[in-house]
């Protein structure tokens, strides 16, 4: 039931977005990610953390990279065996170096792309997800152009083989006026210069690439740039072991006089050398743009209508900053209070980038429903499901059920999607679960509720980021506002739950009921047996 007057039904919320159409596609990565669940569990899970993961193979790339060139000879006669000489470094160590920087580059580019699968199966590319979307795209090239690159700077026949393509590659492009491969790679040696710009380009580009993923990351807030330490350590182990089971080693010095052959490609960075030799450059060139054309799309395309974003009620906001300080991507500014007052500060939404989750409400200490307000306004609303219709919608419901258990479950409509038809069971859907203000949890009790579950995301999987993390830390009194320690502990639980964990959601609800039944009063026990 909605009040009068309320912009919000529950129950209409529910089976509208039970409804929504959920891409086939989309389902079948959710099983994949949380099949991943099982072995690594949800918080260490590599499919969550493709972004930081991403990020840590760069730093890694750049500290390995960094090593070794010092210790690279500069020079196209020295290169070889500089590189080389790694080989006789005591305890492997050298070995354990170049395969490090190799291995890290080849789960970098697979990283990459896991992210950009992931992100467009679950369609994070519209409304304020659209601008890292587009940013993301030109990084792509830039980090093929720094894979490759590396391979030159051995100039090994590898290497050799890598120029000679790329150079006959871009000849195929009718814009260059005179062929690269003749005028730069026409003798029989390479000359120091153009070795030289090999080691710029293999510099160079890794900066614009650090200074792409910064721009790429700015309107998120709080982005995770290393994952989980148990992660990042369970990650470069992995890489330093390939090192040695595999180690990386030169295929000869090169030899412009002569034409590589039999040579181990490093299909993952080098795969586009193989597609020219199988087709022509000007088809691989057409299957690059189309590519690019395919990975800038998306965000163009029609999209639903955005959802709701969060209003500011300047007479109601206080300027404390914690909704700006937990928005997962900072949407919210502060500015200068219109009341004038020194000091004073007032919460703004940039409609732009606010992707309508209510977390900010959830963290607003006006929102609080044990308020004596006949009308409860907040400093920061959701005009959807505002705070005033929850408080009132959850008496006028726990007045009406039966009894003699009412249990209440918040439960976020991005996680399980389910219907809690049971008759003791009051669910009430959220946007997320970061939107509920903690001290709900107290009111529904006091308010006739033997028991609360919230329920949202699984770690680590929010879908909007931040909510999962912080609702857990409000209620275990880590963050404003918090839950009262003083609320009895066996009457609310939480329940972690994605798209298909439906069953752990119904044992939670169980359990609950198995916590409430067990601190009853005797004549309640009696009178549910």
């Amino acid at each position: 039931m909605s009040l009068p007057g309320s912009a919000f039904s529950p129950e209409g919320a529910s089976t509208s977005l039970a409804l929504s159409p959920v891409s086939r596609l989309a389902a079948t990565y959710r099983a994949l990610e949380h099949a991943f669940d099982k072995p690594f569990g949800s918080a260490l899970n590599p499919l969550k953390h493709l972004g930081a993961l991403g990020f840590m193979l760069l730093w890694l790339l750049v500290v390995s990279g960094t090593v070794l060139y010092i210790v690279l000879d500069t020079s196209a006669a020295g290169a070889y065996r500089s590189i080389e000489a790694l080989t006789e470094v005591p305890w492997m160590l050298g070995t354990a170096l170049r395969g490090v920087h190799r291995y890290a580059a080849d789960a970098f580019v697979v990283v990459m792309a896991a992210h950009i699968v992931r992100e467009w199966v679950l369609g994070h590319y519209r409304h304020f997800r659209k601008v890292p979307w587009i940013t993301g795209v030109p990084l792509v090239a830039l980090a093929f152009v720094c894979a490759v690159g590396g391979f030159w700077l051995n100039w090994d026949r590898l290497g050799q083989y890598s120029v000679v393509s790329t150079a006959e590659w871009l000849d195929a492009l009718p814009f260059l006026a005179s062929p690269l491969a003749r005028n730069f790679l026409g003798g029989l040696s390479l000359g120091d210069r153009l070795f030289t710009l090999f080691v710029f380009i293999h510099i160079g580009v890794p900066l614009l690439l650090i200074f792409g993923l910064w721009f790429h990351i700015q309107r998120i807030s709080l982005a995770r740039v290393f994952p989980p330490r148990a992660l990042a350590w369970g990650t470069f182990v992995t890489l330093l072991l390939l090192s040695f089971v595999a180690p990386v080693v030169s295929q000869g010095p090169a030899d412009l006089s002569s034409v590589p052959q039999a040579l181990a490609i490093d299909w993952i960075l080098l795969f586009i050398h193989p597609m020219i030799d199988a087709t022509s450059p000007l088809v691989v060139w057409a299957l690059l743009g189309l590519a690019f054309v395919l990975l800038s799309v998306p965000p163009f395309l029609p999209a639903p209508a955005p959802a709701p974003v969060a209003v500011v009620y300047p007479d109601h906001c206080s300027g404390c900053a914690r909704c700006f300080d937990d928005c997962p991507y900072s949407a919210i500014t502060m500015v200068p209070h219109p009341n004038g007052r020194r000091g004073m500060r007032l919460a703004e939404v940039n409609a732009d980038l606010c992707a309508g989750c209510g977390i900010c409400a959830g963290a607003c200490p006006s929102s609080t429903p044990f308020r004596s307000a006949e009308t409860l306004v907040t400093g920061i609303d959701m005009p959807q499901w505002p705070v005033n219709d929850l408080r009132a919608q959850l008496v006028e419901r726990l007045l009406a059920m039966p009894g003699p258990r009412r249990l209440v479950v918040f439960g976020c409509e991005q996680g399980t999607r389910t219907h809690l038809d049971a008759t003791d069971v009051l669910h009430f859907p959220l946007v997320c679960a970061g939107m509920l203000p903690p001290s709900f949890v107290e009111y529904a009790l006091r308010a006739g509720a033997d028991g609360v579950l919230i329920n949202g995301c699984r770690e680590g999987g929010c879908e909007f980021r931040l909510g999962q993390r912080w609702t857990a830390q409000r209620l275990s009194g880590e963050r404003e506002p918090h839950l009262r320690s003083s609320v009895p502990a066996e009457r609310w639980r939480t329940a972690w739950t994605d798209p298909g964990d439906e069953q752990a959601l119904a044992a939670a609800v169980d359990e609950l009921r198995r916590q409430c039944d067990a601190c009853a009063p005797p004549e309640l026990e009696e009178k549910n047996r």
